[in-house]
């Protein structure tokens, strides 16, 4: 398949060259030489030996050099010694020698090569240049010269009139403040932009950015990538279908398919939009946005609207903190929730759930105005619920073990809860069995209690001040008694799997 660049030479290449065979062949006039020479027997009648201030035209081009051979019937000059072609007021080519063919307008230029055009300089060996197309072409390595940026490349094109430079194979454009390295690049003088067409990096002192496509202002510092693209910045790497840069802001922008990775911090953000701004670290995911979190054999999963990381900088260090809005729902083998807004620090790994949210862990829902997870070690420690809390966990399809209070905090021991401790307006019920049958409806109040749980049922409760506690016969209570006040029941917005946290679903 014939790459892009290619693509780029042919269609300039016919472009250009259209109506060229119908232009007039000019002859190459002999305007100055010091000494001329003729050697039949040597060079043959149609040759002449000119040296000393040689000077020819052809067209509007004026050449020069210290001597020549010219053949005025072919319509052809070699020239050796401080070559010149001056071709008007802007380009100028020099070299040791040149061949130059007046009929077809092509100087083959060798040895300490320039071309210089208005101040961009290119320097090689071997060059030759088509005055009918305004194409030069260079097989043996180049060098271009423009202000603070240098190319190298083993081959490459300068389309005159476009002011184009089209480097290829093993290029290297070089700034003070970064280098591009490049399987083909296109720079244009006038604009001093650089566009790619192959797999490209351009590494600075903070960061690399990759891509197979794109272009870079190298006098804005304002860029554009596309195909593979990323951008590498210390531990952050940010990718997407399309990336946009600014170096001198420091600042990016991508469009699908983005991913924000953290390695130093195991977090990955998704999304179809999101911006970053390296100094101060700071980033911004939407559109399908995905908030992951590596935690050896678990991983915690969780989307929202609207995704944002930054970095804290406080007197014991710096850390990374997390925060999602609206429509939030978490996914981990062991816990799963639901609010409107989130937030995680990575200071003390606790996230804050706000605005009616939902946890659930094994088989029981935890709700309250606000909830926090304390985790250690990548797993949950111990959930607090402040104000409103209630703890819920079904017994079958009509009755549900309940406690509620004030506040709350329960301790998780091996991804279970393991006893919940209740401060405030405490209410339970439960129903106790005996040999596994239930044998009645346990309800209780005490404004502070505790809770134990075995295997996710209550085993004990240890009333700590002034309980009050009825046992009641199983069948003894209506339904209407069997649930506390402001009991809901939420499972069907419970996401089961990782999936599921896509789901628009909520309490209302």
């Amino acid at each position: 398949m014939i790459s892009s660049y290619k693509f780029y030479i042919l269609f300039l290449i016919i472009l250009l060259t259209t109506n060229v065979l119908a232009q007039e062949v000019k002859k190459i006039e002999l305007l100055n030489a010091d000494v001329i020479d003729y050697d039949e027997k040597l060079l043959g009648k149609e040759i002449k030996r000119l040296t000393g201030n040689v000077s020819f035209k052809h067209d509007s081009a004026i050449l020069n050099c210290d001597s020549a051979y010219f053949n005025s019937l072919r319509n052809n000059v070699v020239m050796y010694g401080h070559v010149h072609i001056n071709m008007g007021d802007t380009i100028h080519l020099w070299g040791d020698s040149i061949r130059y063919f007046g009929n077809t307008k092509i100087a083959e230029v060798r040895n300490n090569v320039k071309l210089i055009n208005k101040k961009a300089v290119l320097t090689t060996d071997s060059m030759n240049y088509d005055r009918n197309q305004n194409i030069g072409y260079y097989f043996n390595w180049g060098k271009i010269k423009d202000g603070e940026n240098s190319l190298v490349s083993e081959w490459g094109y300068y389309f005159s009139l476009l002011k184009d430079f089209v480097a290829v194979k093993s290029v290297i454009l070089t700034n003070p403040d970064y280098h591009m390295y490049s399987d083909s690049l296109r720079y244009n003088i006038e604009t001093e932009i650089s566009s790619f067409y192959g797999p490209s990096k351009i590494v600075g002192d903070s960061n690399l950015i990759y891509c197979e496509n794109g272009w870079y202002n190298t006098k804005t510092e304002i860029s554009q990538f596309n195909k593979n693209a990323y951008l590498q910045s210390k531990a952050q790497t940010i990718k997407g279908d399309s990336l946009y840069y600014d170096r001198n802001k420091k600042f990016g922008k991508a469009y699908k398919n983005v991913e924000i990775i953290d390695t130093s911090a195991n977090i990955t953000l998704l999304g179809n939009y999101g911006y970053y701004f390296e100094n101060p670290e700071q980033a911004m995911l939407t559109d399908s946005a995905v908030f992951i979190n590596y935690g050896g054999a678990d991983t915690l999963f969780l989307h929202a609207d609207t995704l944002r990381s930054n970095v804290i900088k406080d007197s014991i260090g710096e850390y990374k903190f997390i925060k999602a809005y609206y429509k939030v729902k978490i996914y981990k083998s062991d816990i799963q929730g639901s609010c409107d807004s989130l937030t995680y620090s990575l200071r003390d790994s606790i996230i804050k759930f706000f605005k009616k949210p939902i946890l659930w862990s094994d088989i029981h829902q935890l709700t309250a105005e606000q909830i926090e997870i304390h985790t250690k070690n990548n797993e949950a420690d111990y959930v607090v619920l402040n104000n409103a809390a209630f703890v819920i966990s079904q017994e079958d399809t009509v009755r549900f073990n309940q406690v509620k209070g004030k506040n709350m905090i329960g301790y998780i021991k091996n991804k279970e809860l393991d006893h919940i401790e209740v401060d405030g307006n405490g209410e339970s019920i439960y129903f106790p069995k005996d040999n596994n049958e239930l044998i009645g409806a346990n309800k209780a109040e005490s404004s502070k209690m505790t809770i134990y749980l075995d295997s996710s049922k209550v085993s004990k409760i240890l009333f700590l001040t002034k309980p009050t506690a009825v046992l009641h016969p199983i069948d003894e209570l209506p339904a209407n008694d069997l649930l506390l006040s402001n009991f809901y029941w939420y499972i069907n917005i419970r996401p089961m799997s990782k999936l599921d946290i896509f789901d628009k679903k909520t309490e209302e």
